[in-house]
This record gives structure tokens, C-alpha cells and sequence, in this order.
């Protein structure tokens, strides 16, 4: 298989790329900053649920359990250590939710997905908790399409170097598609490959990145049904 400009190998990011994930971190946040509203203006109880996502992602990584964690060690810095049992019973009731909440496939997604399948090699490229993933993957019904899954606890250049790797013709030879260019977009065109910009409404502040724009390996589209006139462009 070789495709437009060589291209070989497309791989996706999941969340916020082909199903809804952001959403649902925001809604448990608003729930968690409401259970602590005493305690603090929303605002504030936000801002410092960041401060420990930050610290905490070196240890729990990404995903609804590290965030589950951090609501927990937010509310017991706000209380001053006073948090009672029956707060953080409800925290991890957030949690237990988050990781029961349905899939919901983003526009375009089964389309694009259908028109790619035997021309390049797909491929799913995703971080967070594996369990979670490995559901999401499940219920989303598009297991079928992807050559293979790789579901990592970061997305570095060299990430991307051993999985197109192994499972392609190599970075050069491979695009990467996703919301977050802080993970899918730059590290890929680091590592030689091509990255495609899909922006989510909403994205985690912790993925903010900028645009390596001028960047010839750099494309941006407005949804998934801009990804096969894009391929067609590239020559």
C-alpha cells in the first residue's frame, strides 16, 4: 500500500478525535467544584484541581483514575485535611461514573474510517488509563478498522518513531490525526511524519500547544470529512 506522498500508515488519536471524552471531564468538574462550592469560589477549586492534575501526571498518568486521585488530593489541600468520608465516597462516585459513560462517536468518523480501510495501514494511537481505553474501543463499534492499537502513557517523538515502526514503513510514512497538537500533532512531525489538526471545542489546557504552522507536514481540518481531500492535495 502507498498512498498520497508516500503516505503508508494513518494513525488516530481516540479521545476527542473519534469519540466525545472532554465533555465529560468538564461536567465532573463542575459537579466537584458544586460538592466543595463552601469551600471556595469555582474558579479557584478548578484552578487548583489543575495544580494537582499537573504534579500528579508523572504518577497516575492520564485518564479518569489519575483525575479521580487529584479530586481527591484538591479536596483534602482545600478542606485543610477536614474532607469527610462521605465527600470523597461521592469524588469516587464521580469517577465510577465516568468510566460507565456511554460513546459517543464523533461526526464523520465510520465514513472516513470505511474509505480509508485497505489503502493505508490504521492505525489507533491513544494515552489514559488501558482499561477505560480498551472499553471506549469496545462500545465505539470501531474496533475492525485499526490494524493495531497502541494505547501508550505518552505520545513522544520516539513514541511515534517505534510504533510506525513496527506496525508501518516508518514515521516518514505516516500522518497522525488529532485534536491535541501538543500529543498528535508536533511530536509526530518531530519525529518526520505528517500531522493533521482536528480541533475538539473542547480541549484540556494541559494539551495546548502552538501550531507549528509554515511547517510543510502540518495540516489542519475542520472536521474528519476534510481528511480525504487533504490526502488527495498531497502530493
Amino acid at each position: 500500500m502507498a498512498g498520497h506522498g508516500g503516505i503508508t500508515a494513518i494513525g488516530f488519536d481516540a479521545d476527542d478525535t473519534l469519540w466525545q471524552n472532554e465533555t465529560f471531564f468538564r461536567l465532573t468538574e463542575q459537579r466537584f467544584a458544586e460538592l466543595l462550592s463552601e469551600h471556595g469560589e469555582h474558579e479557584v477549586i478548578s484552578a487548583r484541581l489543575l495544580e494537582a492534575e499537573r504534579r500528579n501526571l508523572s504518577f497516575y498518568g492520564y485518564g479518569v483514575k489519575g483525575f479521580t486521585l487529584s479530586m481527591i488530593e484538591t479536596a483534602v489541600e482545600i478542606t485543610g485535611g477536614e474532607v469527610s468520608a462521605s465527600v470523597i465516597a461521592e469524588i469516587l462516585g464521580f469517577g465510577r461514573q465516568m468510566l460507565q459513560n456511554p460513546v459517543e462517536t464523533l461526526p464523520h468518523v465510520h465514513d472516513t474510517l470505511d474509505a480509508l480501510a485497505g489503502k493505508y495501514r490504521i492505525l489507533l494511537i491513544t494515552k489514559g488509563d488501558l482499561f477505560d481505553q480498551e472499553r471506549k474501543l469496545a462500545q465505539s463499534g470501531l474496533g475492525e478498522y485499526f490494524d493495531a492499537v497502541e494505547i501508550v502513557s505518552e505520545k513522544t517523538p520516539g513514541t511515534y518513531e517505534r510504533i510506525f515502526g513496527r506496525h508501518a514503513d516508518g514515521a516518514a510514512h505516516a500522518m497522525m490525526v488529532g485534536n491535541s497538537l501538543k500529543s498528535d500533532v508536533v511530536p509526530v512531525i518531530t519525529a518526520g511524519g505528517w500531522g493533521v489538526h482536528v480541533p475538539h471545542e473542547l480541549t484540556w489546557v494541559l494539551e495546548h500547544e502552538t501550531a507549528p504552522n509554515g511547517n510543510p507536514r502540518f495540516h489542519r481540518i475542520d472536521d474528519l470529512s476534510g481528511l480525504l481531500p487533504l490526502l488527495g492535495q498531497i502530493a
